[in-house]
């Protein structure tokens, strides 16, 4: 949660209101650990990063022309902390993903970001990501989101 705390008022006010003081919460967190799909990235024993590694997919997705009954990995969550930014952490994170998915036989990968987070916007791509659609999404109304999938073999 402290990752948390120093990110979201980074992204408020570089105008990505994806997040804020209610979410990601420590539920949602502990939720992820429950269910065994939190990873966390460690540089010289701190947290460098999180993300969420899970199968659950929006039904938003298919607003983007996604089918939504393949399965697929997709990446929620993805924090990278102020301290650890611009070392490659999202990008070990993503490619955790894919691990995932090659170890369980899954050849979708999806990730949404907000429209105003240029940041994953450059990443996703320079990592094999295809922008799949824009999209709303009920649980952040009032907010455009970017849907990215990439397929492997």
């Amino acid at each position: 949660m402290n990752l948390v705390a120093g990110v979201v008022p980074v992204m408020i006010a570089a105008g990505n209101f994806q997040w804020n003081q209610d979410y990601p919460n420590a539920e949602v967190f502990a939720d992820d650990i429950s269910l065994n799909q939190l990873w966390v990235a460690e540089i010289d024993g701190q947290i460098a990063g999180v993300s969420a590694i899970t199968t659950d997919q929006d039904e938003e997705y298919a607003d983007a022309g996604l089918d939504i009954t393949q399965t697929a990995i997709v990446t929620h969550r993805l924090a990278v902390s102020i301290h650890h930014q611009g070392r490659g952490v999202a990008a070990a994170l993503l490619q955790q993903a894919e691990t995932e998915a090659q170890t369980r036989g899954i050849k979708a990968l999806r990730v949404d970001t907000n429209t105003a987070n240029h940041a994953t916007q450059k990443l996703f791509p320079k990592l094999g990501y295809s922008l799949a659609g824009e999209i709303s999404l009920k649980i952040r109304p009032g907010l455009r989101f970017l849907c990215y999938e990439k397929r492997i073999e």
